[in-house]
């Protein structure tokens, strides 16, 4: 079996899995597979969707089930819990909108949103638009610049191209990690002024 045929067989199940699991790197591999015909853009982009929705529904059923348990209540000791809390009690629409377009309060916040008075309803509907836009925005991303991507793939390692998108792959992670280390720097700054 090719790997082809694995990533045409199993790729939305990954992309479903790595959009709740790790995030914007495997929701932009994704459209890059859908810009070279692998997979499917709709299917890219739904999984995405679906992956990013039914995680961050899981998290925040756990802050709700189990809040008064010891594991909830370590998580909630940390300071990103805090930090969560307190923008969602000031802004609880904007927060759960874009909680998951911020770096360190992605895996956190559904749980921290779950422990609090947000109803079960309001969370559901929010989360669901802001998986949307996500997963759109984030798959369109590997399908817009798939072009300039690939054409920097396949000018290093023409004869490989497998290789090249795993390669590619590394390149876009890395690139997310820097950004979001930029982010988690300038939002503690902001956060903890001298």
């Amino acid at each position: 079996m090719s790997i082809e045929t694995l990533i045409a067989q199993y790729g939305l199940a990954a992309i479903f899995l790595g959009a709740g699991i790790e995030g914007e790197t495997a929701v932009v591999t994704g459209g890059l597979l859908a810009h070279q015909d692998l997979l499917p853009l709709w299917g890219s982009a739904a999984a995405a969707v679906a992956g990013s929705f039914a995680a961050d529904q899981l998290f925040f059923l756990a802050g709700r089930r189990y809040r008064d348990t010891a594991r909830v209540r370590r998580i909630a000791a940390k300071p990103a819990f805090a930090k969560a809390l307190d923008t969602l009690e000031r802004h609880p629409t904007i927060f759960i909108l874009g909680f998951r377009f911020l770096y360190g309060l992605r895996t956190i916040s559904p749980i921290a949103i779950g422990t609090s008075h947000v109803p079960a309803r309001t969370f559901m509907a929010l989360n669901a638009i802001s998986a949307a836009v996500w997963g759109v925005m984030f798959t369109g991303i590997g399908y817009l610049f798939g072009d300039t991507l690939l054409d920097a793939v396949h000018s290093i390692m023409p004869k490989h191209k497998l290789v090249g998108v795993a390669i590619l792959a590394i390149v876009i992670a890395s690139v997310m990690a820097v950004i979001r280390y930029w982010r988690g720097r300038r939002s503690n700054a902001v956060a903890s002024p001298r």
